[in-house]
């Protein structure tokens, strides 16, 4: 079969290119090569996460690979044929578990029977959606197309030190076309607030600030505090805030050294009031992420994001190169848009 060949520059030419390709290659069994990866990233190339993720979709799909290394800036994948089973994966450092859950989900729900994972590695990190994100908005938003996966956080990791514990529990599904272009009426906000090896105020302190704002927005709020000491690699702390809606529209932000806990729920609620303002359905890092599966559905899906982003226009592309999809976007880059797309149903 003839190589799919992938820019990597391509778009935003950073790990979205590389994870969506690979999935993409996995769902259908095209090989593919990809190369220039990452070429716009100040270290370009494979990472460790990434190369963890190359490794876990190759055992999925009994894949030959050329090129899985540190460093390397093209790689060649060669799926064989689609598998199940419990697999785990040990990212070695920070690297974001949620971005390697990016790349299995897709392939992992076409698989034939269930498929688990368990993975080490960070779990909030900067540059990367919360693993909170992942489970209570995006998880959810996929479910309405009808996807059956469970996530379960063992345990936090932060950047530098990571020692976060994911597990993944994918069940084999066919995926619905959605149609969902303005959001529904919001009245509630849920959040999660998080801190280890801090001080125990810092939660409170989080929660506090950022219900104030949803609050004075006439909104009710209702934000859970989880906090620990002990069995941690490192500190740190952040907040996720979600609407108690359908789809579930949702924010996030991330501590670090010397920025006060106010500002943490401060900028996660402005984020999450920004988003609501637009009226569409989805977030910018949901509509992002929710390319693969309208193109993988059945039927013709016609969804709203509040800004259509870089990564969203690239992932629009890649989908096309291995996929008889046709997307139509009514908007723009980095505009509230409504992208519709017939799905292949893969």
């Amino acid at each position: 079969m003839e190589l799919v060949k992938i820019d990597g520059s391509y778009g935003e030419g950073g790990g979205s290119i590389l994870r969506y390709a690979l999935s993409l290659s996995a769902i259908t069994l095209k090989p593919v090569e990809i190369f220039n990866i990452r070429a716009k990233r100040d270290r370009p190339g494979l990472r460790p996460q990434h190369l963890n993720a190359v490794r876990a979709l190759a055992k999925l799909v009994d894949a030959r690979v050329e090129g899985g290394y540190i460093g390397s800036k093209r790689i060649v994948f060669i799926p064989q044929h689609g598998r199940s089973g419990r697999f785990e994966i040990d990212i070695g450092t920070a690297g974001s578990i949620s971005l390697i859950v990016q790349a299995l989900l897709p392939a992992s729900i076409s698989a034939d029977r269930e498929v688990i994972f368990l993975i080490r590695g960070g779990t909030d990190v900067p540059m990367a959606p919360p693993i909170d994100y992942m489970k209570e908005v995006f998880l959810r938003n996929i479910a309405l197309m009808g996807a059956k996966v469970e996530m379960s956080i063992h345990k936090r990791g932060h950047y530098p030190r990571g020692g976060g514990i994911v597990e993944v529990r994918i069940f084999p599904s066919s995926l619905d076309s959605i149609v969902k272009v303005r959001r529904d009426n919001v009245q509630r906000i849920r959040g999660r607030t998080h801190a280890v090896k801090l001080p125990r105020h810092v939660t409170s302190r989080i929660a506090k600030s950022a219900a104030k704002i949803l609050i004075e927005r006439g909104l009710s709020v209702d934000i859970e505090e989880e906090w620990s000491e002990n069995s941690h690699l490192g500190p740190g702390a952040g907040i996720v805030l979600w609407t108690d809606s359908s789809p579930v529209i949702g924010s996030d932000d991330l501590g670090k050294r010397r920025k006060p806990s106010e500002e943490v729920g401060r900028n996660a609620a402005l984020r999450l009031l920004e988003e609501l303002d637009t009226g569409m359905a989805l977030d910018k890092h949901s509509g992002d992420m929710i390319v693969p599966y309208l193109a993988m559905s059945s039927g013709k899906s016609r969804v709203g994001i509040s800004k259509l982003t870089l990564h969203a226009e690239s992932n629009i592309w890649l989908v096309k190169q291995f996929l008889s999809v046709r997307f139509r976007v009514e908007g723009g880059l980095d505009k509230p848009s409504i992208v519709e797309v017939e799905g292949a149903g893969v």
